[in-house]
């Protein structure tokens, strides 16, 4: 992967209602005390249009690292950055770091517990829209495989 155009060293994919006051922030500042140069959504602009900023600063990163949590699969945002980050890394070789913060990696694999209930919703969602099954089929592969990425379990630290 070429790193000259790279703009941030890492990007962080998290739920925000999750882990932003917890672990997010934590490891955002420790990251930044290394001089590592980290992107998170805090860093929008009110007036951004959202999804090109997210999926550019995606892009220009060399490495990802998605935080999955318990409500992680309930936002669609976190999910299509998920896609992106998983093109990123088929595409042009990004590094993708994945971290499951209290949660059991095979529930994010097998789409158990919280995440077979925002799929279930988003199953009800696509009986009224049809165009939508297949983003949700997408989604569902991107976690599966995400989490067969050798990543961090917070339950082991």
């Amino acid at each position: 992967m070429s790193t000259s155009h790279k703009k941030h060293d890492v990007f962080i994919s998290f739920r925000g209602e999750d882990t932003r006051q917890n672990f997010t922030s934590h490891l955002y500042d420790a990251l930044k005390k290394e001089n590592i140069e980290t992107y998170i959504d805090i860093k929008l602009e009110r007036g951004d249009n959202v999804w090109p900023a997210l999926a550019k600063a995606i892009r220009d990163s060399l490495v990802s690292i998605v935080v999955f949590s318990e409500n992680y699969a309930t936002s669609k945002w976190c999910l299509d950055e998920l896609l992106k980050i998983l093109e990123c890394r088929q595409k042009h070789g990004q590094v993708v770091i994945p971290v499951f913060y209290k949660i059991d990696p095979s529930h994010v694999r097998h789409q158990k517990e919280s995440y077979e209930k925002a799929f279930a919703k988003y199953e009800s969602d696509v009986m009224k829209n049809e165009c939508q099954q297949d983003r949700v089929s997408e989604w569902r592969d991107g976690l599966k495989k995400a989490s067969n990425i050798s990543g961090w379990d917070s339950r082991n630290f």
